[in-house]
């Protein structure tokens, strides 16, 4: 009864959450409807299991939800993230207008702009160069995905994804753990998803298709996919911005040059770079071992100081550089603050019917199962990952709740086999970005939505450029690191 249970609740949960309901509701629902078929007391399941693993993630990550969304508000605003949409499709070129997307929303997210934020600055950029270049509309949601959801949000070292940053309390790693690994997904996932999209553009100019008829103007897109309550229920699980916040303030007129919008940027992945390995190695945090301090210890929360100082340094520096040409610098801070709240709260419902889920005596049976997938623990947690991140639609959700139940074991397997942690962070955030862009997930709707094309127009691109590329990049990745190990 205990696994129907949880069946029952999962299936309840994914049915609502596609159709609009917010997860707000429908996760504390989810977890009491499994603890009726287990038998396990209503009230202390929600108040005792539910509510103390959602606070806790919310105490763990809540800064980086805040800062991500500030820093991404400010650098849209400011017409940064437009400076350098702008300078690639410049540089680029028509002739190159899906790898100018590309590029574009790759530089931009792994500066740490959230992911939102760049669909509704790139969507508008893209449209106007797929026109001029006479390639089909439907191929621009793809585009966007490649560059800012697949290698920037899970592969690339050093990346202040969320999803990056969900690992290292567990595992005890860096933003950059396994960056050789890392280094090779990103480029396995950048030339397949460019292989398949120029594909894709050559048999549709072969065959004359061109830019296809305007559905809808960009800036009415945008408006519309900003508002849209389903699109905001769905996005706000899957990414760390909420993105009914997009119009609560004006942007410049004209944004930066190209150097300053691009330094906030490189001083995010500069100061990244430095607390992960100078700085932070070389403090005297033997208070973090005090009770009033956890106790706790700098391999579990130095990961997660390093992106957060990253982010507030580089949130100082585009403040400082764009003080005067910001229209409403108040409201602009006060819309990335609001944008955080919703998203966190959303994932942390998430996190808490996995922790529901998981305290459950049947749950074991689930875990034996995992643990005992052919091919060792990489491919057993890459299942695992890839299983959670499908079914809740959200990579973070999904990544969470399967290290939250079996963090602790794939610890322990690490150091009776030898294997290097930092091995494992990488194969469970790339494991965690495949499968989370099902048709349901928040940022293909939104992207789609955005871009003003259907999933019958856009969504088989969508799943080779971001979901098979990603995939293959994973197996590469185990193979690899079971064969020589992390670095």
């Amino acid at each position: 009864m205990g696994l129907l249970g949880i069946l029952v609740g999962l299936a309840f949960l994914i049915y609502l959450a596609f159709r609009g309901w917010s997860i707000l509701l429908l996760a504390p629902i989810a977890a009491l409807i499994a603890a009726v078929f287990a038998g396990e007391p209503l009230l202390a399941s929600w108040t005792q299991t539910f509510m103390l693993n959602a606070a806790q993630f919310v105490a763990q990550f809540f800064p980086l939800f805040l800062l991500g969304a500030l820093f991404g508000k400010l650098m849209e605003d400011s017409g940064s993230v437009t400076s350098i949409a702008d300078f690639m499709t410049k540089k680029l070129g028509a002739q190159r207008a899906i790898l100018a997307v590309v590029l574009a929303g790759a530089i931009v997210t792994y500066g740490g702009v959230s992911l939102f934020v760049a669909f509704f600055v790139l969507a508008p950029m893209g449209i106007a160069l797929f026109r001029t270049a006479g390639v089909p509309r439907r191929l621009m949601p793809a585009a966007i995905a490649l560059g800012t959801s697949t290698f920037t949000m899970s592969a690339m070292p050093g990346t202040p994804s969320i999803q990056n940053a969900i690992p290292m309390p567990f595992f005890g790693t860096t933003p950059f753990a396994a960056p050789g690994l890392g280094i090779i997904a990103s480029i396995v996932m950048l030339a397949f998803g460019m292989w398949w999209l120029k594909l894709r553009e050559n048999k549709a100019r072969a065959a004359g298709e061109g830019f296809g008829a305007t559905v809808l103007d960009v800036n009415e897109s945008v408006e519309h996919a900003a508002e849209d309550p389903i699109v905001r229920e769905r996005a706000t699980t899957s990414q760390a911005f909420d993105p009914a916040e997009i119009e609560h303030s004006d942007s410049a007129r004209k944004g930066p040059p190209i150097l300053l919008a691009a330094l906030p940027i490189i001083v995010v992945i500069v100061v990244n770079l430095l607390m992960s390995f100078v700085i932070l190695p070389r403090m005297d945090v033997s208070f973090l071992a005090q009770p009033e301090w956890g106790p706790t210890s700098l391999s579990a929360v130095g990961g997660v100081w390093s992106v957060m100082v990253a982010l507030l340094a580089a949130i100082v520096t585009v403040i400082a550089i764009n003080f005067t040409s910001v229209p409403e610098l108040r409201a602009t801070m006060t819309a990335g603050a609001n944008a955080a709240v919703l998203p966190i709260f959303s994932v942390a419902s998430l996190v808490g019917f996995g922790a529901v889920v998981a305290a459950m005596p049947a749950f074991a049976l689930v875990r034996d199962w995992v643990l005992g997938i052919e091919g060792g623990p990489l491919v057993s947690l890459a299942v695992a990952t890839n299983i959670l991140a499908a079914l809740t639609g959200s990579a973070s959700g999904g990544l969470t709740i399967a290290l939250d139940a079996l963090g602790p074991t794939y610890m322990q397997i690490a150091h009776q086999i030898g294997m290097n942690p930092e091995l494992m962070h990488r194969v469970a955030v790339i494991g965690s970005g495949t499968l989370d862009s099902l048709p349901h997930n928040g940022a293909v709707v939104t992207l789609l939505s955005v871009c003003g094309v259907t999933h019958k127009e856009g969504y088989l691109d969508i799943v080779m450029a971001g979901i098979v590329g990603a995939v293959i990049a994973l197996v590469v990745v185990i193979v690899l690191g079971s064969m020589v190990g992390s670095f």
